[in-house]
């Protein structure tokens, strides 16, 4: 979640890469940095505790001014938050460069360059990395020699940005595991690990591929492989205007925020994630430590998180196996809870400032659970300050009322929750690899789903003038089939219940008739053949089924019955896919009555009162 951005121009660089960490403030930070080469070629460095704001602060009252520099803003994975873990990382004066993502290994490295006689300021992978460096360059390499040299020994997901005060013309620039965009310049170049942080300056953009080491100077720039060959990659102009508080081309923050999801899952894995394995120290710099001792995980939320967490029980239990509970916060709090031991207490807010969820979780740092671990959107969040773990995710703004892209990078970061518990207990590496592979897929399933939109807006039409609405799910799919009647009922104002489809015949099917809709999803699992069979009780009761199915559960329209065909996806990130049509259905349906969409009657962002 940390964020780079890195400038060589004819001018001034501190602001632009004070501005570009400002962009980046969404992916969660701790700390902030800069450093710039001076009119002297000196390196000069500033770093800050906190927000950005502070280290611009610090500029003005003390200004910096060079013409190539590099900044960055850091979340703790190595090392607790403090100025000395704060990027830049400098070797000898003489380097000095910014990570992004884990170096697996640096353990061992770490004590090699120890025994070679180099001290260590910081507790971090990455000033192993700054010391490799200076060791090559050491030999007589160049600042490219020497990256090229070091990086085939370097284990893990990481993008560096590098200095070198010895060739002050210019920056490289490394991809491995985790994005790098090349912002073109006329007469200056930019180099950041999100496009948004550089659209003050450019619209023309080189996305730098897997392996990609990139030499960035003013007036020019060159790309090598991963085995050092020169090569050429496309620019590739954007469109894209940048604004938290602009709908750009949709009607409303809910449908803009609904579409964003697929970046917004993508934002969440990078730099989490490798071919076939989640990266260690993602939840912070004692999980592993912690998550060996955990014999079981009491999740708490409210609303939206709520289904999160009910999801996550699911996977936690099946695939973990693990014991796990979860409670609204509203709850838990109220109640006297027998704590087993070792249990780990996770929360989930998009504000990280839910006043049931954060006064359940300061209970609970009474009662002996083993740790907490916040999941949450806002890395300044009150939340966020006050849990012993933290996992951000990358939604970015949310404006809309009712959650949809928050929610769903919920899901994503438990389920890496759930991977990583795995890993201490049966999980194998083969298991891991198929997961990982399903969470890899997953923005471009997503991306296939939101194809459906016109389909589910014709279907909208026919809820217009419903008052009541049935939402089923089995298993996993239960509490899906809840946040899609939640989000019905938030923004269309319809009345919406879900039920697990089992529980049809002892109550709701007195409700079942031809004004009562029944909304199902039925992917293709283990519980499909029962699911059909709950189907048939509505169907032979004169109810309206309409069914978001897996094309091959061999499902088809008839009387009664409305067949949304969707895409063969994973059994473990179904939830997460399915969720999406019932998102698009509730928007369709408020944006046909004409409704508040974004901000619905009595309903409030963040819920900062019990």
């Amino acid at each position: 979640m940390c964020g780079i951005v890195g400038a060589v121009a004819q001018r001034d660089v501190s602001p632009i890469l004070i501005e570009g960490l400002r962009r980046l403030e969404y992916r969660g930070y701790d700390s902030a940095g800069i450093a710039v080469l001076d009119e002297h070629t000196q390196l000069q460095r500033r770093r800050s505790l906190g927000k950005v704001s502070e280290l611009a602060t610090s500029l003005d009252t003390t200004p910096m001014v060079g013409k190539v520099g590099i900044a960055h803003t850091r979340w703790a994975t190595h090392g607790a938050p403090s100025e000395q873990n704060a990027h830049p990382h400098f070797s000898a004066d003489i380097v000095a460069l910014v990570h992004n993502g884990i170096i697996e290994n640096y353990e061992e490295l770490r004590a090699e360059l120890k025994q070679a006689g180099y001290h260590f300021q910081s507790e971090t992978d990455t000033e192993v990395v700054a010391h490799l460096l200076h060791q090559q360059i050491s030999m007589g390499k160049t600042l490219l020699e020497a990256i090229q040299a070091i990086a085939k020994h370097l284990e893990g997901a990481y993008s560096l940005a590098i200095m070198h005060k010895n060739e002050p013309d210019h920056i490289i620039a490394v991809r491995s595991g985790s994005p790098l965009v090349l912002g073109i310049g006329i007469g200056e170049h930019f180099i950041a690990s999100d496009q948004f942080a550089l659209l003050p300056v450019t619209r023309q953009f080189v996305y730098l591929e897997e392996g990609d080491i990139a030499e960035i100077k003013r007036d020019s720039y060159a790309l090598y492989d991963s085995d050092g060959q020169p090569v050429k990659r496309e620019i590739q102009t954007t469109e894209i205007h940048y604004d938290g508080a602009d709908k750009g081309r949709f009607r409303h923050f809910m449908q803009k925020e609904i579409f964003e999801q697929p970046e917004a899952i993508a934002a969440t894995l990078e730099g989490r994630l490798l071919r076939d394995h989640v990266l260690e120290g993602i939840f912070g710099t004692n999980a592993k430590a912690i998550f060996a001792q955990v014999k079981q995980v009491q999740i708490v939320a409210c609303g939206t998180s709520y289904h999160a967490g009910m999801i996550a029980r699911y996977w936690i239990e099946s695939i973990a196996r693990v014991p796990c509970q979860v409670e609204i916060a509203s709850e838990l709090r109220y109640r006297r809870a027998v704590i087993q031991p070792n249990t780990l207490f996770v929360t989930i807010s998009q504000s990280g400032e839910t006043a049931d969820t954060l006064a359940a979780l300061r209970v609970a740092k009474q009662q002996g659970y083993l740790a907490s671990l916040a999941i949450c959107n806002v890395p300044e969040s009150s939340l966020v300050r006050e849990s012993d773990l933290v996992f951000m995710t990358r939604a970015g703004i949310e404006i809309g009322v009712a959650s949809t892209k928050a929610f769903t990078t919920q899901l994503v970061a438990l389920l890496l929750l759930t991977i990583t518990l795995g890993k201490q207990q049966q999980l194998t590496r083969e298991m891991e690899a198929a997961l990982v592979a399903e969470l890899n897929a997953l923005p471009q399933q997503i991306e296939n789903v939101l194809a459906l939109d016109k389909s589910i807006q014709q279907l909208a039409v026919e809820f217009i003038e419903k008052h009541h609405a049935l939402f089923l799910g089995r298993g996993v799919h239960y509490p899906i089939a809840q946040e899609g009647a939640l989000k019905l009922k938030e923004i269309s104002y319809i009345h919406a219940e879900a039920y697990p489809a089992g529980e049809l015949k002892h109550g709701p099917l007195a409700l079942i008739d031809k004004d009562m809709p029944v909304v199902t999803v039925a992917p293709n699992d283990e519980l499909l053949e029962k699911l059909k069979s709950n189907l048939q009780e509505v169907r032979a009761r004169g109810g309206k089924l309409y069914v978001f199915a897996d094309g091959s559960a061999k499902l088809s329209n008839g009387e009664g019955v409305t067949i949304i065909d969707m895409p063969s996806v994973g059994k473990t990130v179904a939830p997460i896919v399915y969720n999406i049509p019932l998102q698009l259905l509730a928007y369709h349906v408020a944006e046909l009555k004409g409704t508040d969409v974004d901000q619905p009657r009595n309903l409030a962002k963040s819920v900062t009162v019990e």
